[in-house]
């Protein structure tokens, strides 16, 4: 029987166990496809998010449902990092956007929800969304196509990758559409099992790598280093998703009935995100953020209770240590993750375009028109700017200067 909403108090039961691990199944093909994606490993990542959900409710006071994965908002400046400075100054650069998160938890706790709003309006984060999608586009056309993500080599035939990403894309989009139930909240999942079938059959798989791979074995941590060129490039990405989690919440409280923005508060939230996102930096995994589909999950078997994430992080964090695992995933050839990249990619830009349908923005209207137009021209164009040190490019630059025009840029009467 569906429980109530007052009922959702954290219960930690063993008979929970299989609906807890439940939800992990339907975080796991998101969680380790940023990953693999760029060059990050995806035990530690698995163990990251395991960690980072139990973190969180530590500092939510174990009441809101969320479960943390990894963050595909900083797929783009991840990927442009770890080629130009390696992975540890990467890493580096993504703990300090927990940093990031921290700092804007507690100018919320300060001045309440309302700074979050009139610092980074729909105005600002929309266009940045929209880029952060765009501007991956042909990372995603590169890798259905058989070769690297910068199209630098070929690795498979143009025809053989083009028809084993496109059936990934195929039964992606299928069960997006027509899945019921659970099924319907792990379209990437299908799509990756899909296409890593088909590859089976055309034997685009080498399974040496999972052969010579301990059954048991530490996840590949990897410590960080401080590079400021490499923090000033990923920090600024922190605006899309900050807004993100602020959403996520909402959704959530909307789910159970709670308003999880005064109890325990939206800054309580965002700064367990944001130590998390630290913890996860230091190890060498990938940026964490609130998931979606773990929410749509919570609705659809109207299961409430908290301890179910603790579940969810419990499994994740025993499947990084399974070390035939992180090999076997590093197997999927890069035609089926860029079949899903394609419709991936694209979905970002279309969240990020929805909401300012939403919001019902003008965008003819001079001041919004120059915002939008900018920071997706500096973004699309990777536009560089150094001055004094500090350099920004691309996506960062794009995010500081929507923020910076719409503090600056005078409104109309309307909208004052």
């Amino acid at each position: 029987m569906a429980q109530r909403p007052e009922e959702n108090a954290y219960v930690l039961r063993l008979r929970d166990f299989p609906v807890g691990a439940q939800m992990l199944f339907v975080a796991f093909g998101a969680l380790v496809l940023v990953p693999l994606l760029t060059g990050l490993n995806p035990n530690v990542a698995l163990f990251c998010a395991g960690i980072g959900t139990l973190l969180y409710q530590v500092l939510t006071k174990f009441r809101i449902p969320i479960f943390l994965g990894s963050s595909f908002a900083f797929i783009a400046p991840i990927m442009y990092c770890v080629k130009m400075y390696g992975v540890p100054a990467t890493t580096g650069a993504l703990a300090c956007v927990g940093v990031a998160y921290g700092v804007v938890a507690l100018l919320i706790k300060w001045r309440g929800v309302g700074f979050l709003s009139q610092l980074l309006p729909t105005i600002v984060t929309g266009p940045v969304i929209m880029v952060i999608g765009l501007i991956l586009a042909p990372v995603g056309v590169f890798m259905a196509t058989g070769k690297t993500g910068d199209g630098a080599a070929v690795l498979y035939p143009e025809n053989v990758a083009m028809g084993v990403s496109f059936f990934s894309l195929a039964v992606t989009v299928l069960v997006a559409i027509r899945g019921r139930g659970l099924l319907r909240l792990v379209p990437i999942l299908c799509g990756i099992i899909a296409g890593y079938l088909a590859s089976l059959c055309l034997g685009l798989v080498d399974f040496s790598p999972v052969a010579a791979a301990p059954w048991f074995a530490v996840p590949s941590f990897v410590g960080p280093e401080f590079n400021f060129d490499a923090v000033i490039i990923i920090v600024p990405v922190a605006i899309a998703p900050i807004i993100e989690h602020f959403g996520s919440v909402l959704a959530i409280g909307q789910v159970t009935g709670h308003n999880y923005l005064e109890n325990p508060g939206v800054h309580r939230s965002l700064m367990g995100d944001g130590v998390a996102t630290v913890l996860a930096g230091c190890l060498g995994g990938p940026p964490l953020t609130t998931y979606a589909e773990v929410t749509g999950a919570v609705s659809l078997i109207k299961i409430y209770n908290p301890a179910l994430m603790t579940w969810a992080a419990v499994t994740a964090v025993c499947l990084a240590f399974i070390g035939k695992l992180g090999a076997l995933l590093q197997t999927i050839p890069s035609p089926v993750m860029g079949g899903i990249m394609l419709l991936l990619f694209g979905a970002i830009m279309v969240v990020g375009l929805n909401s300012l349908v939403r919001e019902g923005a003008d965008l003819l209207e001079p001041r919004n028109m120059a915002i939008v137009a900018l920071i997706v021209v500096l973004g699309m164009g990777r536009m560089a700017f150094s001055f004094g040190g500090v350099h920004l490019e691309g996506i960062g630059l794009a995010g500081v200067a929507g923020v910076v025009l719409n503090l600056i840029l005078p409104r109309s009467q309307r909208e004052a």
